[in-house]
């Protein structure tokens, strides 16, 4: 299974220019991917630098037609003609969809600086003969409390997740929302953390959880032991990001799953985004 994960800054080039055939002709020259997974999609907010087109979900549905495209906002407002002003996450993917999970991601309150609502969207999908979960976010980037709320919340939701694994809930005796989908335990978790792997975020996020629920792994850091992580930030758009490049995009694979991690790269030729994008191939 290829998977693909990137913060496409709603396909905001270092040259300024926002350019979704851009993202998905480089996404293609990556990989045959079976699973994307893309941060900063908006739709409605096309005030934003570059001026991106009013619906960047149904640009991508036409863009990627042998995908299913599934959109979860962290930012979900109207404008006052009601139409949509959203910002959120993306996955895509070609693989069978069991499951669809969006989960709001802690939000309290920091009056000392800027801040959004933020979003971890997580997908069960049908690969080869196993169910797998993909989970896609972006962590709040000024506010380290925020970002520390939400680290914890993903840790939270893992635990949920591999305790339905062990224990499946009941079923009606007919059929409805009340008959249960298997979770899995074996799980990706991607995206934009905002946190550099010596930061508390990244710290946490690999910290053991000392039981029955399996550990998250940084795939890249698997296989590539003893290096420094590649960067995944500051590459190309000096004028953002002005600081040496470094690290704040991952892919976390389970304890269960890490075994079959084939390959984690990181693509540092594009300058299509303010990020770049990593790719995860793994046996399943």
């Amino acid at each position: 299974m290829e998977l693909i994960s990137w913060n496409i800054q709603w396909g905001r080039g270092a040259d300024g220019k926002v350019d979704l055939a851009r993202i998905v002709d480089t996404l293609r020259g990556m990989a045959d991917a079976d699973v994307l997974c893309l941060q900063e999609i908006t739709r409605g907010f096309s005030d934003l630098a570059g001026h991106p087109g009013p619906d960047q979900v149904a640009e991508l549905s036409a863009l990627l037609p042998d995908y299913q495209v599934i959109f979860a906002p962290g930012v979900d407002r109207t404008h006052r003609d009601g139409s949509p002003r959203q910002f959120g996450n993306v996955i895509a993917t070609r693989l069978p969809v069991r499951e669809i999970f969006r989960h709001a991601l802690p939000w309290p309150a920091d009056p000392d600086v800027a801040s959004m609502p933020r979003v971890a969207l997580e997908v069960t999908v049908q690969a080869g003969s196993r169910l797998l979960r993909i989970i896609c976010t972006h962590l709040e980037y000024y506010s380290t409390s925020q970002r520390a709320a939400q680290t914890e919340a993903l840790r939270d939701w893992h635990v949920q997740a591999c305790d339905h694994a062990r224990h499946p809930g009941r079923s009606e005796n007919r059929p409805g929302p009340f008959t249960p989908e298997p979770r899995p335990s074996e799980a990706i978790l991607c995206g934009d953390f905002n946190s550099r792997p010596e930061d508390g975020a990244y710290l946490r996020m690999v910290e053991t959880f000392g039981g029955v629920t399996p550990d998250w792994h940084d795939a890249w850091i698997h296989m590539h032991p003893g290096q420094p992580h590649a960067p995944t930030c500051a590459l190309f758009d000096k004028e953002q990001w002005p600081e040496p490049p470094f690290a704040c995009d991952f892919v976390f694979v389970t304890d269960d799953l890490l075994g079959n991690v084939r390959r984690c790269e990181v693509n540092d030729r594009t300058d299509a985004s303010d990020h770049q994008p990593i790719h995860l191939t793994t046996d399943l």
